[in-house]
C-alpha cells in the first residue's frame, strides 16, 4: 500500500529561540518564554541538555500551554521520546542522530530539524528527510566552540544553495548579524543568549523581525 499522505505544515517562523534556562535572570523558563511569545516569538527549541528525560518532559508539559496559546511551532531537542510524549510540533536532532528513526517514531506529520556543521552534513540531512536545518556556527560563540571554528557567511551561503529545505543560521547571530545571514540565503536565525538574556525583549524581537523581515 502507498504511504499515507503527510499533513505536516511547513516551517512558519524565521527566528528560532533556543532555550537555556540557566541564562534566565528572574523567574522560570516558562515565565520568560511567555514574555517572548507575547512579543512575537513563533519558534522555540527546548534545549536543556543537562536534564534527564523525565525532567525534560516535565518542563515541556509546563511550557506547552504557552506554546499552544500563541500557536507557535516548538521542538524538543535531542529526545524523540520526550517529543512524542509531550506532543510537540516535532524534534530537533543533533548531527549524528537518525532522521529516519525519528520519523518512524513521530509519524509523517511531525516536523524534524537537524543540526549541520558542514555542506556534506547538510545534504545528508535533507536526503534523510529533515524538514529544516540549523547550520553553524556561523560566527564565533562560546556555546558552539565544540563544533569547530566559525563556518562564516560564505559557507552558509553555499549550504543554503546546496539544499532545498529551510536553513537557520546559528552561532553568534545577534540582530545586527541576522540580516547578513538572510541575504546569504538563510530562512532565518536561531538564537540562544541574545534571547535568554534580553533586557528589553520587545525591542530585541523587533530588531530580529526587521533584520529577518518577519519573526
Amino acid at each position: 500500500m502507498p504511504p499515507e499522505p503527510s499533513h505536516r505544515p511547513g516551517v512558519n517562523f524565521h527566528l528560532l529561540g533556543v532555550t537555556d534556562r540557566t541564562l534566565v535572570r528572574e523567574g522560570g523558563l516558562d515565565d520568560w518564554l511567555a514574555v517572548l511569545c507575547w512579543y512575537g516569538l513563533r519558534g522555540v527549541q527546548l534545549r536543556e541538555k543537562d536534564l534527564g528525560e523525565e525532567a525534560l518532559l516535565e518542563l515541556a508539559l509546563l511550557c506547552r500551554p504557552i506554546f499552544n496559546r500563541h500557536h507557535l511551532q516548538w521542538f524538543v531537542n535531542g529526545s524523540v521520546a520526550v517529543a512524542r510524549r509531550a506532543e510537540s510540533t516535532g524534534v530537533h536532532l543533533a548531527a549524528d542522530q537518525d532522521v529516519a528513526a525519528a520519523r518512524a517514531a513521530l509519524g509523517p506529520d511531525a516536523l524534524i530539524g537537524q543540526s549541520a556543521h558542514g555542506l556534506d552534513a547538510a545534504r545528508r540531512a535533507e536526503a534523510a528527510g529533515a524538514d529544516f536545518l540549523v547550520y553553524g556556527p556561523v560566527y564565533a560563540t562560546p556555546s558552539k566552540a565544540a563544533y569547530g571554528p566559525p563556518r562564516g557567511l560564505e559557507e552558509l551561503r553555499a549550504a543554503c544553495a546546496a539544499v532545498r529545505i529551510p536553513v537557520f543560521a546559528i552561532g553568534g547571530i545577534t540582530p545586527e548579524r541576522a540580516e547578513a545571514c538572510r541575504l546569504a540565503g538563510a530562512r532565518g536565525a536561531a538564537a540562544v543568549s541574545t534571547l535568554m538574556t534580553a533586557e528589553e525583549p520587545e525591542e530585541t524581537l523587533s530588531m530580529y523581525a526587521h533584520a529577518l523581515e518577519r519573526l
